[in-house]
């Protein structure tokens, strides 16, 4: 007799879609979803019952999508618009502006032509905020939820933009539910060193959080992985800090590592993960061809639990 593989059990992602779903669908202006994996995703987080999507792009590629994916569009919104994904983006951005959804996400374009219909002066969602990305990660090995910031927009992030990365991480940790999330600030060392860009900018917002800069979210850094992620590796080295061993967030200095880190997260943590596009006036979407069908559905929850 052949044994089937039990799934992975992820509680705590269990627990945020069904508080998203208790907040009603979220709609959704999901642009150029003209692949059968973004259109696959939208679909999906409407069938969980998470979002109400709003499919914009040109009618005839995505029911070609739909096609593939054997399924219906009856009783979908769907607005049609010109076969190239700059146009798709920005007819999206406008309904999303206009009122008529209250989140955006990504089809089958690049990010860089979503994100470029978002912060064009056309559009009504640009904020005086940094626009960054934050990851929120279940992971069997950890004790509770944890978060990466940010390992999709900000390449490599200057001290000033960190400033406006942290301050994203920090509202949305509120948004979610908590009441003073705990940021490790991520280094190769936990000393400061006058050579290491990335251990001088964490003990600048270090002292920054100190006088009250970023509210009520208890801030600390530098700190290597190994001494943000457990006490005893902390203990070892003599560091007393209150947030080692127990951060809600993980602040990377620059895209790489933070890449670097999502991925070992999932591939070999066994984590699954959600993401959302923070420092517009509405969460963005993000998803890709290698993320899971849960991981997607899981973004869209998020961004609901987000607008709270």
């Amino acid at each position: 007799m052949v044994m089937e593989k039990a799934l992975p059990m992820f509680p705590r992602l269990d627990a945020m879609e069904e508080s998203a779903r208790g907040r009603g669908r979220l709609v959704v202006a999901v642009a150029y979803p003209c692949s059968a994996d973004s259109l696959s995703a939208a679909l999906s987080a409407r069938d969980d019952g998470i979002i109400e999507p709003i499919l914009v792009g040109p009618i005839k590629r995505i029911q070609a999508c739909a096609d593939i994916l054997n399924v219906s569009l009856d009783g979908l919104r769907c607005v049609d618009a010109e076969d190239d994904p700059i146009s798709s983006s920005r007819l999206a951005v406008s309904l999303v502006g206009a009122g008529e959804a209250r989140a955006l996400m990504k089809g089958s374009q690049h990010t860089d032509e979503l994100l470029g219909a978002v912060v064009s002066r056309d559009a009504n969602l640009r904020t005086a905020r940094r626009i960054s990305h934050v990851f929120w990660f279940d992971l069997p090995t950890y004790h509770k939820p944890l978060m990466v910031t940010d390992a999709v927009v900000n390449i490599a992030p200057t001290l000033k933009d960190k400033v406006g990365i942290l301050g994203n991480a920090i509202d949305f940790a509120y948004s979610i539910g908590m009441s003073s999330p705990k940021i490790a600030l991520l280094s190769a060392v936990e000393n400061v060193n006058p050579e290491l860009t990335s251990s001088m900018d964490a003990a600048a917002l270090s002292k920054m959080a100190d006088r009250g800069q970023f509210g009520r979210g208890i801030v600390d850094g530098p700190l290597a992985f190994d001494n943000a992620v457990s006490t005893a590796a902390a203990a070892t080295k003599g560091i007393s800090s209150p947030v080692a061993g127990d951060p809600d967030i993980l602040m990377v200095p620059s895209l790489d590592v933070g890449n670097v880190l999502y991925k070992s997260f999932i591939y070999m943590g066994g984590g699954e993960c959600a993401g959302v596009v923070l420092g517009a006036k509405v969460p963005i979407i993000l998803t890709s061809r290698s993320d899971s069908r849960r991981a997607r559905v899981a973004s869209c929850a998020l961004a609901q639990l987000s607008l709270s």
